[in-house]
């Protein structure tokens, strides 16, 4: 059994690593967060499939990074909006691209 949930952390090791490529080169702010959040989530599943391996207490840790990538979202989000609001919605340049407003206007 634990060695069937140690290959499953190392393939989700290999999703945080690309998550992180993405953190690192994205090409907007937009692609940064949704890898981080990514590393975030992959860290969690990680911590949550080695708990068995390592001892219970890593669940608090992982509970913990769970929170924190969700208040990094938050933050995020807020940070982006107009008047800081958070509502991305507000500003249309943030809540669709150029593209998607040419083909709706027709």
């Amino acid at each position: 059994m634990t060695v069937w949930l140690t290959l499953a952390a190392v393939a989700l090791l290999a999703s945080l690593g690309a998550a992180l490529v993405r953190v690192w080169c994205g090409p907007g702010r937009a692609d940064r967060m949704m890898g981080a959040q990514l590393a975030g989530t992959s860290g969690v599943a990680v911590l949550m499939l080695l708990a068995p391996v390592n001892g219970w207490d890593v669940l608090d840790v992982a509970l913990i990074l769970a929170l924190f990538a969700a208040l990094a979202a938050v933050g995020f989000v807020k940070a982006v909006s107009a008047d800081g609001g958070g509502d991305p919605e507000e500003d249309e340049d943030l809540a669709e691209p150029q593209s998607a407003r040419n083909i709706a206007d027709g």
